[in-house]
């Protein structure tokens, strides 16, 4: 496949007619007449030959041709610009030429940020963004999350939709193309490209630089695809473009990929191994946000706190990762670099006004330099995912996890000795390879022992790829996988309404998100332990113990006393405006 995508790109560039090698004889005369022609005739090769010789300078070199080899850039010309531009390369190759894109976003946060680096570079060549479908000519689609069945269903019937809707305006209208970004275009290729023929670009979670390219080969009327993973991409030097409409929060992407290799998670074979971004450049997306007067960060990676910077050599250390109590890896221990904690500390430091959280952390990456730094720190948010996946040492050996559930639960113990006001929430898995109703019964009790304020829980699906689809038997009928997901969730809720009910008569730092969805005479808005409250729209007071008083409007912090609560949702009434500064 790799010759044939060389050869393709190819096809993109024009080249100079193919020249028929000269062979020049000289011939011998026996008449200065005849010698007179033919110095003419001389005179007329010598040019076609000095012509030749200056294209054949002019065109591609052998390093042209070799993907990887880097290009000298010493050489430059008079103006200063770089001598990598050649002649026989069109400058408007990969140019959007103002052509509108439209983006659906489905799955996790990890896609919404993917699309706003994909974004950044799209819109660097000139496309523009629109939300309109019908004013599209090409159409882009982030993945859906890896490991949900369903959501992939719901992908599979929207491209089935915008296949029809594609070739109603191929009458009428600029040809539509459609695309699929990240996880799914990498994992689902030969399906999508060959058996359905469905899109007409594939671009893998490490591709998105070379979209401006891949939607260039479309535009010809091609099919354009590049799913390869790289050990290296971070998109550091890219700065995403930010869509959100209130603009109160934004998500900062830290690290890209995963080492852990969880038994049921594609994440390893989707987007690769473990990368970190340079703390240098997280940092300044992060100042740029601050600017922009973001009251809200979330620190995003598929395991956000293992994250290790070793871009710089003083980073370099003998220092071993050190993990939770307990917990073990199934790769080696790794040494040196900055670690989360590091990367927190300076992160919190840029603005006091402004929330950080972080999302999706493992287990095993809590050692206590961690808690204890959001203990201290007023801004960084007293709220930790903690996903459990099982209550049960057999299945959680056999999702390769690394922990035990008695290891689970010590760490549970140790996050609220040190962060007394923590909120805690956790991810399960129902019906997993070999689950027996005992494991279940196992599930249920840790949730209840644990109590957790949110939940994400989901049935089992078998991944291709992953270790259990190769090793492990999908042994659990769909029935009773249900089963076990309604009564983990009914569960769920009654410990979330325990939980949320102790909150009542307590006072709680909101971070205002906008009008409730349910009503416009109330607000919306979340606690520092991710809570959502709604409260009525009223002016309050400006500052406690103050009479005068303010309208309250998203990106607002207003103290909420909080009156009732079920297991989704806590409701208040709030007393005034404030800030973390005041917490």
């Amino acid at each position: 496949m790799g010759h044939l995508k060389i050869l393709k790109t190819f096809n993109l560039f024009h080249f100079p007619p193919p020249w028929t090698p000269v062979r020049y004889i000289q011939p011998r005369y026996c008449s200065n007449a005849a010698n007179t022609g033919v110095t003419s005739r001389e005179s007329r090769t010598s040019v076609l030959l000095d012509k030749f010789r200056t294209q054949l300078s002019s065109g591609p070199g052998f390093q042209d041709f070799i993907t990887g080899v880097s290009v000298n850039k010493s050489n430059v010309t008079a103006g200063g610009e770089d001598s990598e531009k050649h002649a026989y390369l069109s400058e408007d190759l990969g140019s959007g030429k103002s052509r509108k894109v439209y983006f659906e976003t489905y799955g996790c946060q990890m896609n919404v940020n993917d699309t706003e680096i994909a974004w950044s570079i799209l819109e660097k060549k000139g496309y523009q963004r629109t939300a309109d479908l019908t004013e599209a000519p090409q159409l882009m689609e982030t993945n859906i999350s890896h490991d949900r069945e369903k959501a992939e269903q719901t992908i599979w019937n929207r491209l089935q939709q915008l296949t029809a809707m594609k070739k109603k305006r191929l009458k009428s209208h600029a040809p539509m193309k459609i695309g699929i970004l990240g996880c799914m275009a990498e994992r689902l290729k030969t399906e999508l490209l060959e058996r359905e023929k469905l899109v007409d670009v594939l671009a893998g979670p490490d591709a998105y630089r070379d979209l401006p390219r891949l939607l260039t080969v479309a535009d010809g009327g091609h099919q354009a695809s590049n799913v390869l993973l790289s050990l290296e991409e971070t998109y550091a030097d890219i700065m995403p473009v930010h869509y959100v409409p209130q603009g109160n929060s934004a998500f900062v992407s830290i690290m890209r990929g995963c080492d852990n290799m969880c038994s049921y998670c594609i994440v390893p074979f989707t987007r690769g191994r473990e990368r970190s971004r340079p703390v240098s450049s997280i940092l300044e997306e992060i100042r740029m946000l601050s600017d922009q007067g973001v009251k809200e960060v979330t620190l995003l990676g598929q395991n956000v706190n293992s994250y290790r910077d070793m871009s710089e050599e003083q980073f370099y250390g003998s220092d071993m990762t050190k993990l939770s109590r307990g917990f073990k890896t199934v790769y080696q221990t790794k040494q040196g670099g900055l670690r989360f904690s590091d990367l927190l500390d300076q992160v919190s430091r840029i603005d006091p006004d402004m929330r950080i959280r972080f999302t999706s952390p493992h287990p095993k990456d809590f050692p206590d330099e961690v808690l204890h730094l959001i203990a201290e720190r007023g801004n960084i948010c007293k709220q930790i995912h903690l996903p459990a996946q099982s209550g049960s040492n057999q299945v959680l050996k056999a999702m390769r996890r690394g922990y035990t559930r008695e290891a689970y639960l010590d760490l549970v113990e140790n996050v609220r000795r040190i962060i007394p006001e923590v909120s805690l929430s956790s991810d399960f898995i129902s019906g997993f390879c070999g689950e027996t109703e005992d494991d279940h019964q196992q599930t249920l009790s840790l949730i209840r022992e644990v109590g957790y304020n949110v939940g994400f829980l989901f049935a089992y699906s078998l991944r291709k790829k992953t270790h259990a689809y190769h090793r492990l038997q999908d042994d659990v009928p769909a029935e009773v996988k249900q089963r076990r997901l309604e009564e983990c969730i009914s569960v769920f809720r009654e410990e979330a309404v325990r939980v949320n009910t102790a909150l009542i008569g307590s006072t709680q730092l909101v971070l205002v998100e906008g009008e409730s969805k349910r009503s416009a005479k109330d607000l919306c808005g979340r606690t520092d332990g991710n809570m959502k409250v709604i409260f009525p729209k009223d002016n309050v007071a400006l500052e406690p113990a103050e009479s005068q008083t303010g309208p309250i409007n998203a990106g607002d912090y207003v103290l909420v006393k909080i009156l009732s609560a079920t297991s989704q949702s806590l409701r208040g009434q709030v007393l005034s405006h404030g800030s973390l500064r005041s917490k």
